[in-house]
């Protein structure tokens, strides 16, 4: 039994000798692969002499996005239908419903609802001006500006459009066709000479449909 214990304890013994060996062979190997790398960098480094490091470039700024591509052809043909559909020969007469000529209602719309109108008693929600506009420029903003209140659910909206005192003549050529127009838009449904202080006889106060 002695024979076998001395056996066994000899065994370990040379297992934990060669365990050692392999740990030292291993650290010795590690150590000539820094020792390696250390004498190659030191190589590099005095083949390549100083260097500085390097800033780093500015990031690039964002670039500006493309500007939305705008329908300009179909703008094109909105402002012609919109020319088309407002005619400067249309004859209002037969529409204007007070003797100043000034006041326009639809038929379903009550006389009171244009009495209204001429007080002031209606609150303007927005307004136009054309002055200085020439008379396709002035038509184009009017149609403009009228479907746009009306998108927008405005009911009561003002446009100036001057005295005529700097046309010739002193002829108020642009409150006459600007009637025209106004009596050809559906979502018109009157509109009176404004009261003095919304701008007197240099303005219409008008009624718009509801959506």
């Amino acid at each position: 039994m002695k024979s076998n214990s001395l056996k066994d304890l000899g065994a370990m013994r040379d297992a934990m000798r060669a365990a050692q060996a392999e740990a030292a062979a291993i650290r010795a190997r590690e150590a000539a692969e820094a020792a390696r790398r250390e004498r190659e960098r030191h190589a590099f480094a005095h083949a390549v002499g100083p260097v500085k490091p390097v800033k780093a470039a500015p990031k690039a700024a964002p670039t500006t996005p493309l500007p939305t591509p705008e329908p300009r052809q179909r703008e094109l043909d909105e402002q012609a239908a919109l020319r088309e559909a407002l005619s400067d020969e249309v004859d209002i007469e037969t529409l204007l419903l007070t003797d100043d000529g000034l006041s326009y209602r639809r038929p379903d719309i009550g006389i009171d609802v244009l009495n209204k109108l001429r007080r002031g008693q209606w609150a303007i929600q927005g307004q136009v001006d054309l002055h200085g506009l020439r008379r396709d420029e002035a038509r184009e903003a009017l149609a403009s500006f009228i479907r746009q209140a009306h998108q927008q659910g405005r009911r009561c909206v003002r446009v100036v459009h001057g005295k005529g005192h700097g046309s010739p003549g002193k002829t108020p050529v642009l409150k006459a066709k600007v009637q025209r127009w106004l009596a050809q838009r559906r979502e018109v449904i009157a509109f009176a000479q404004a009261p003095g202080p919304q701008g007197g006889a240099g303005a219409l106060v008008v009624l718009l449909g509801s959506k």
